[in-house]
């Protein structure tokens, strides 16, 4: 969660509420961050340090043999039935606890290596084969690793590689045959079928699996902007007394240019709906698998294997050099920390990463600014306006236009009007403290203090004013800045400016079965992150550009013909489509602050009933769409009927909790129940909602899941057309949406061998999503291979008619 855990969110409230009315006042009228900082932090009291402690501690990130031993058996019954991923997942939990040098991390691994080996991970196996032996895996267990070690290197082409472990196997055989008569039979005929394998290769050229494309690196700008890093020369900068700063098109940009390709300057996995472990449970350790388990906690890839940090359980990773990486710029810092970042929300974390990683840059100028000037001691952060510098940009375009050049205080520019993407950038999100309630300050104000007690009390000497990124390593310890506070006043700062300035990192997951032969996504929120150069965009309800996540690099692209001049949007999440303009505008205001009068909203104000089919009710006599406030009248010229708008409501909701059950039935496999309880919901849903609505969509989507489920692709598609109807009315026909389910479409028809419809809906899919995804999107290149694989089936001659 962004914020605290609820229980300190109440207990500061209602501290708060007990203070008196005179720190009250001086609190809410604070004019500085420095001076809310100042004013809060002597408040909290050794008590609310005992009771923030104490909800800290349900969080278990430490190491435990405990844990280890619970999660490896539980990792050996999922491997007995079969469910290899389950293994695989419970394996590296079980890693993830034990102690870095104990026979308990070798067996995990290993055990994890078995799973890995039966998912066809032949690479990752072998991986975790070494790392096992590594950690002192116990010598008379060795003779099985070594025979897996050689099948994966068998599998993989590799025969030479296979040659040499049998041979070493041999020769640790002969010299300690510490294995039962049984035992070495069974490793014997193993032994003999590996070795014929091997033969069979062995006059094969080697061949080495092919590399994982980076896909990151394949994703280029064609013209990096110069003034902009990270942004493509077709955008420029300018910045409104109003709006801010904002980016516009320099020239004409065409649907799926790539206009915007940043990594983030901090990141913070999100760990998921997992509560702190209530006291009295029988089972200290949960078996939920969230983010945290399944994604490296610093690049964000996923991984199957994922290596833990040596000093704590919580903190993953999907290589060696990742977590060494993590570990030189921050995590040494927050790996005792675990619980009470968990405790003090993803927020709290960011803004501590954040302060950690500024230590990497002229610290002696983050100081400077951070501090000011400090006078009697005291500590004074900066406006944005007094950091301003000035941008020169050229609003003319090629072929001789006269430049213009516009002089304009651009916050986060260097003195050569370049855009820094760096802390410097960071600093200057607006904070927008004059927006935020006196309780919502008061709470993050104690809270960042609470951090830097306990970085103060666990002797973490976290900042250093010459600290360089080659020095800071495991083995030492930096020295502590004199003035923590600066540090905290920055990392309130953060805080604060997390709510309208925090990016939201999403992927696009798999629901449902593995084993489903349609595929149907759903986008979850992997991480909380800042981006400079993304954070210039402002907000439209319908934006022009369409955003995309791999690992912790954002890619921004033209979602429609941009021209010149216009300024360039992207949807803070109220999106058109998805809400109307009074919930979106609630949303907006309590959030960000700000009114929208973005074109859709003004489209929406001037024509309030403009497309209100979409989610309007109909008359179940003649079909027309009932109109009205309390009561619906029927709009069609000879129809009388009319009706409670709370009857039809509550007929609504009745509808979605029979369309939710329907769901549940159909992800447990009860395939003919669902698609009879569906049916139902189809006929009730005709007799009193537009054929648009969304639940109708909704209800015609599942109908298509369980007919491709039974293998009955025709009535599949017939029920995924009318799906992809609706979903074309709420989102356009060139909308990432659209792209989404006429994917689905392509599959059904391609699981079906309707091949001239499958490679019709191909091309259409294939256009929509490279606009907003690129090349290099999962989807797309599932596509192109189906349409491979279609285009390369000979034709079968048709012969004459008798």
């Amino acid at each position: 969660m962004d914020l605290p855990v609820d229980e300190w969110k109440s207990y500061i409230l209602q501290k708060w509420s007990l203070l008196p009315k005179s720190i009250q006042v001086t609190i809410s009228t604070a004019e500085t961050l420095n001076d809310l900082f100042l004013h809060s932090s002597p408040l909290l009291q050794p008590e609310d340090e005992m009771f923030l402690k104490r909800l800290s501690g349900g969080y278990l990130v430490g190491k435990d043999p405990d844990a280890s031993l619970f999660y490896r058996e539980k990792g050996n019954k999922k491997f007995q039935e079969k469910d290899y991923m389950g293994a695989t997942v419970l394996y590296s939990k079980g890693v993830s606890h034990s102690g870095s040098n104990s026979t308990d991390i070798s067996l995990c691994y290993a055990n994890r290596s078995a799973a890995l080996f039966h998912l066809g991970q032949y690479e990752t196996c072998l991986k975790d084969i070494v790392r096992a032996q590594t950690h002192g895996y116990p010598e008379r267990l060795q003779p099985k690793l070594l025979l897996r070690k050689a099948e994966c290197l068998v599998t993989l082409g590799r025969p030479q590689e296979a040659s040499q472990t049998i041979s070493d196997l041999e020769s640790n055989f002969a010299a300690k045959p510490a294995l039962s008569a049984s035992q070495l039979q069974i490793l014997q005929r193993t032994l003999c079928r590996v070795k014929v394998k091997v033969q069979e290769k062995e006059n094969l050229p080697e061949i080495f699996p092919e590399a994982l494309t980076k896909t990151f690196e394949c994703v280029d700008l064609r013209e990096e902007n110069e003034q902009i890093p990270g942004a493509s020369s077709s955008v420029g900068l300018h910045i409104d007394p109003l709006k801010g700063r904002y980016l516009v098109a320099t020239k004409d940009i065409l649907p799926g240019e790539l206009l915007v390709k940043e990594d983030a300057f901090v990141s913070v996995l999100n760990p998921g709906e997992v509560p702190p472990r209530p006291h009295g449970l029988e089972s200290k350790w949960d078996l939920q698998v969230t983010n945290g388990d399944l994604h490296c906690h610093r690049c964000l890839r996923h991984t199957l294997a994922p290596v833990p940090c040596d000093g704590c359980s919580y903190a993953k990773y999907c290589s060696r050099e990742c977590m060494q990486q993590a570990w030189d710029r921050y995590h040494s810092v927050e790996c005792s920390l675990g619980a009470l970042l968990l405790t003090l929300g993803v927020f709290c974390h960011v803004a501590l990463r954040s302060t950690l990683l500024a230590r990497f840059e002229d610290v002696g100028e983050v100081i400077k600014k951070l501090c000011g000037e400090m006078n009697n001691q005291r500590i004074c952060l900066p406006e944005s306006k007094n950091q301003a510098q000035i941008l020169k940009y050229d609003l003319g375009g090629e072929g001789g236009e006269k430049d213009k050049a516009v002089e304009t205080p651009i916050p986060g520019c260097d003195i050569n009007g370049k855009y820094e993407r760096n802390y410097s950038a960071i600093f200057h999100l607006l904070p927008h403290a004059k927006n935020h309630s006196p309780e919502h300050k008061f709470l993050c104000a104690v809270s960042v203090s609470a951090l830097c007690r306990q970085l103060e009390a666990a002797g973490l000497q976290a900042f250093t004013e010459d600290l360089k990124p080659t020095k800071l390593k495991a083995s030492e310890t930096p020295v502590l800045c004199a003035e923590l506070n600066v540090w905290g006043v920055a990392m309130l700062r953060h805080m604060l400016q997390l709510q309208c300035n925090a990016q939201a990192i999403t992927t696009i997951q798999q629901a449902g079965s593995k084993e489903n032969l349609i595929t149907d996504t759903r986008q979850v929120r992997l991480a909380t992150a800042l981006f400079p150069v993304v954070s210039l965009l402002n907000h439209s309800c319908s934006p022009n550009t369409s955003m995309s996540f791999i690992g912790t690099i954002a890619t921004i692209r033209a979602s429609q013909l941009i021209r010149r001049g216009q300024e360039i949007f992207h949807c803070y999440g109220p999106h058109e489509s998805r809400m109307g303009i009074a919930e979106r505008r609630q949303k907006l205001r309590s959030q960000y602050f700000f009114d929208c009068n973005c074109p859709a909203c003004e489209r929406e104000k001037q024509s309030p009933l403009s497309g209100p089919g979409r989610e309007a009710f109909c008359c179940h006599r003649c079909r027309a769409l009932l109109q009205g406030d309390d009561v619906l009248s029927c709009g069609g010229p000879a129809c009388t009927e009319s009706v409670s708008r709370h009857l039809l409501v509550s007929r609504l909701q009745d509808l979605q909790r029979q369309v939710g059950a329907a769901q549940k039935r159909l992800r447990n496999g009860r395939l003919e129940l669902a698609i009879q309880l569906l049916l139902g919901c189809q006929s009730d849903a005709e007799s009193f909602l537009s054929a648009e609505h969304r639940v109708v969509g909704e209800i015609e989507d599942a109908l298509a899941q369980a007919y491709a489920a039974l293998g009955d692709w025709e009535k599949s598609a017939t029920h995924l057309q009318k799906s992809l109807q609706v979903v074309e009315v709420h989102h356009g026909p060139s909308s990432v949406e659209m792209g989404h389910e006429l994917f689905k479409l392509a599959q059904v028809f391609f699981n079906g061998c309707a091949i001239p419809e499958a490679l019709n809906t191909i091309q259409k899919a294939e256009k929509v999503l490279l606009v907003h995804y690129g090349p290099w999107n999962d989807e797309i290149r599932e596509l192109q291979k189906m349409k491979s694989c279609l285009l390369d089936l000979p034709t079968i001659p048709v012969g004459p008619k008798k």
